[in-house]
């Protein structure tokens, strides 16, 4: 395919698989069953560090910590007593358990409490047009109180080598427009342009099938690759292909 042939046919894919119908089986779901900003980005990022596996598992799991927070997180993440948190003892999703949500939920306090909340973290250290560094900042921001050490597993680091996928969705999520139904477009800080693709199996399998990526690795210097290839296709919107890369893989075995 020449490069007119194969942007003409992934925005093809975007428009078939940007719409509503496929929040049905995906886990930006949940945080679509809310309406208040803090709601929205607190169950997105709390679904999104949960979306690994079968998705089934990650929808019913995320729905349950949902459940526990009385379905109104930001108030359960300002306001949680000791108390409230033992609602977590049971719950697990793989490697994800109870000590890490309960990490995760005083964490997510302390970054509303003291750094202006998560969209502010992310704006304040963009850099060269990219959030991949944002992150890195972000996850030493995440863990500056005490932790469990096994905990920061569950925050991935671009810098040192992580693709991040689940960050990457979940800044996807936030920062992209609202307008065909799917993507929430609440973060008006942050440019499209500086988006990275949530890179998986799915997606990176199909990108090296379309010439988009060589590299074998889905780590950073592929995501690095990728970025470079999807932002020939559209500089201002580049992760709109995710869209495409993974209905491509997920829905027609591509």
């Amino acid at each position: 395919m020449t490069k007119k042939e194969l942007k003409d046919f992934l925005d093809i894919k975007v428009e078939q698989y940007n719409r509503p119908e496929f929040i049905e089986s995906d886990p930006i779901q949940i945080p679509h069953t809310f309406s208040k900003k803090e709601d929205i980005e607190i169950s997105a990022f709390l679904t999104a560090t949960i979306a690994w596996g079968n998705r089934k598992s990650i929808i019913k799991n995320a729905h349950e910590m949902m459940r526990i927070m009385g379905d109104s997180p930001y108030n359960f993440v300002m306001h949680h007593t000791q108390e409230d948190l033992e609602g977590f003892n049971s719950f697990v999703h793989r490697t994800f358990n109870s000590v890490d949500i309960m990490f995760f939920i005083k964490s997510l306090q302390n970054i509303y409490k003291n750094h202006g909340g998560l969209e502010t973290v992310f704006k304040n250290h963009i850099s060269k047009n990219s959030l991949q560094p944002a992150i890195s900042s972000f996850k030493s921001i995440f863990f500056e109180l005490p932790h469990p050490k096994r905990t920061t597993k569950h925050v991935s680091d671009p810098l040192k080598g992580s693709a991040a996928k689940r960050i990457n969705m979940f800044l996807r999520w936030m920062v992209r427009d609202a307008s065909t139904g799917v993507d929430f477009g609440i973060w008006k800080t942050i440019p499209t342009a500086s988006l990275s693709c949530p890179l998986d199996v799915h997606s990176g399998n199909v990108a090296r099938k379309l010439k988009l990526l060589k590299r074998k690795q889905n780590d950073a210097k592929a995501l690095l690759e990728l970025d470079t290839s999807l932002r020939k296709l559209d500089p201002i919107d580049p992760v709109k292909y995710d869209f495409a890369l993974f209905g491509l893989g997920v829905f027609e075995k591509f």
